[in-house]
């Protein structure tokens, strides 16, 4: 009687857990991060989900069929997510297509090419399903700068017999010599039809004072983190993804305002809104406006309260300058896996094995870099070494550009976090890696680059 009672039991536990498997994952929440290059939809949820994408050219749409889910509050709180100033979507509907299956339409402003793939879970993260949509126009940097450096007032170049009235295309042709290499799944931009329709070149400046500006001297400011990805989170709450982006702005501001040896400046940010940025791609695109410098921003963290002062990394072709650069650049390295990278997409092996072409001179350059912003700092705050370290960081591997990270400070330090809060500590940095900048052009002039004609 007590076998047959404890079979029975096991019969019912049996059943409820077939149910609860039939039941599919439950959706968590869902977020939606609107940048210009791109639109990020993520929905989390407590099991893996199973989605089936169709894209929609006219009018373009995105439907997307979730299998083995129930539409819940969560997911209904998608379509009130959309922002209307989102460049890339217009809206989003939901609805239950199916007894087991959601059917998910994003509207569009523009065409796009969808990834649609899944994430496992990673930090604070259970499972993720993205739709990240990636206008089929990309917008070329280069000119999008250039550009804004001409409304600015930068005076437009005199119209010559082979370029006609188009001072945006002059002035850009003034600046490339030649293209940086590019994934071959990048549309050409306008800037790399110029440079290769040139016929001859020309040293820099042999006619080019009286027509204005030789060439723009290029910052690629590289703000950590974003999006999906909110770096290091004080005890006090604060992101360190929010508080870079910040210090980017402020010393964006004081690199536009600024000329060396009468060549203008200007700051390229790897992104100027709260988005995720892959770390080669962050390289990629630094490359693609032909940076003079990459400066990438972070805030410090560590497992104790009691580490303080800000650092400065380079890269390392051999073994890490000490264990904790080391394992600095392990945690900053995984970045990647917790902002959601597609490693399925075609490039991304390809954008690898370009950008792990770490030179000498390269590396040279950037521990004079680093050392020069490194004094700067020191004039305004602590700094946790003395002197700059290096390691394998990924976001440091661009071969042909002087590249460094700054550890503004330990967000985990309460009293740091409360400098990094600080409009003034936050304007003395600006103030401080500005000079850094200033110094190290003073000694390494930037090398100029030939004016294509046609």
């Amino acid at each position: 009687m007590k076998r047959r009672t404890l079979l029975q039991s096991g019969s019912i536990v049996l059943t409820l857990g077939l149910a609860q498997l039939a039941r599919g994952a439950t959706i968590l929440t869902v977020r939606v991060w609107p940048a210009p290059e791109y639109s990020r939809v993520t929905i989390e949820s407590d099991a893996a989900l199973t989605a089936k994408p169709q894209f929609v050219p006219s009018p373009p749409r995105l439907a997307v069929d979730i299998e083995g889910i129930t539409l819940n509050p969560a997911l209904k709180e998608l379509v009130a997510k959309v922002r209307p100033d989102d460049p890339n979507i217009a809206g989003i509907r939901v609805g239950q297509f199916t007894p087991n299956v959601v059917r998910l339409v994003v509207d569009l402003k523009l065409p796009i090419r969808p990834q649609v793939f899944t994430l496992t879970p990673v930090a604070a993260y259970q499972h993720r399903l993205v739709l990240d949509l990636y206008p089929t126009q990309e917008i070329d940097p280069l000119e999008a700068l250039i550009a804004q450096r001409l409304k600015d007032g930068t005076p437009a170049p005199a119209a010559s017999a082979h370029t006609g009235a188009d001072p945006l295309g002059e002035l850009i042709a003034r600046h490339v010599q030649s293209p940086p290499d590019k994934p071959a799944s990048s549309p050409a931009s306008a800037t790399q039809s110029i440079a290769s329709s040139a016929g001859s070149t020309a040293p820099a400046g042999q006619n080019d004072t009286k027509n204005g500006t030789d060439r723009l001297i290029i910052i690629a400011l590289d703000p950590g983190h974003g999006g999906e990805d909110p770096g290091a989170i004080g005890p006090g709450g604060t992101r360190e993804k929010d508080v870079v982006l910040r210090l980017a702005h402020l010393l964006r501001d004081r690199i536009n305002a600024t000329s060396v040896n009468g060549n203008a400046m200007r700051a390229y940010l790897t992104r100027d809104a709260d988005f995720f940025v892959p770390l080669q791609v962050r390289v990629q695109k630094a490359r693609r406006v032909q940076a003079d410098l990459f400066v990438s921003l972070h805030a410090d963290a560590f497992f104790t309260p009691d580490p303080q002062g800000a650092s400065v990394f380079a890269l390392s072709q051999g073994g890490a300058s000490s264990s904790a650069a080391r394992w600095m650049a392990a945690k900053e390295n995984k970045a990647d896996l917790v902002g959601g990278l597609n490693i399925k997409a075609k490039d991304a092996s390809v954008l690898r094995a370009l950008l792990d072409m770490s030179t000498t001179a390269q590396i040279n350059d950037s521990l004079k870099l680093g050392k020069t912003l490194l004094g700067e700092i020191g004039r305004v705050g602590k700094l946790h070494k003395p002197r700059v370290e290096q390691a394998a960081f990924a976001v440091l591997k661009a071969p042909d550009i002087p590249s460094v990270l700054v550890e503004a400070a330990f967000i985990s330090n309460p009293k740091e976090e409360a400098k990094l809060n600080s409009e003034e500590y936050q304007n003395q940095l600006a103030d401080a890696l500005m000079r850094g900048i200033e110094g190290y052009f003073s000694k390494n002039p930037p090398l100029a680059r030939n004016r294509v004609r046609s």
